[in-house]
């Protein structure tokens, strides 16, 4: 997606989210329209250009590591308010590779480095991650990789 489309998009559909009164994507939606505004600013005086891809990312990270610690504390219903932003998040995003498809990337990966076993795992990490280009979890990827190189 680009960056206007991104934007366009978060946009029309908090629009649509206020007219039929649906709470929940409303916040969710302007909460994540703020990380790509964000996102903009900050790119802003900078030769690169704003990805809002990868703060929808960084966001859903966030996300996830909030979901994390509030059940680890026990605050349930915060846990809840935040696995529903991130279940809106999650429509902004391109589509997870399956396990399948983030084997076989790690595969060519390891092929391409000639890898032979776990002590090998920072030179095939780079590549795994340039050829997922964001479409698994850095976590995902890392016990992919992991699994991978002990066989």
């Amino acid at each position: 997606m680009a960056e206007a489309t991104v934007r366009q998009q978060l946009e029309d559909d908090l629009k649509t989210a206020m007219r039929a009164g649906d709470t929940v994507s409303r916040d969710a939606i302007r909460y994540i329209l703020s990380a790509v505004k964000n996102a903009e600013i900050d790119a802003r005086g900078t030769a690169s250009e704003a990805d809002p891809v990868a703060a929808l990312r960084r966001l859903g990270k966030q996300l996830t590591d909030a979901i994390e610690q509030y059940e680890a504390a026990g605050r349930q219903e915060l846990a809840d308010r935040e696995a529903a932003q991130l279940a809106v998040l999650k429509r902004y995003l391109p589509t997870e590779l399956s396990d399948d498809e983030l084997n076989a990337l790690v595969t060519e990966a390891i092929a391409e480095t000639g890898a032979a076993g776990p002590k090998d795992m920072g030179r095939v990490m780079p590549v795994a991650m340039q050829r997922v280009a964001g479409r698994a979890d850095g976590r995902r990827i890392s016990a992919a990789v992991k699994n991978a190189l002990a066989q």
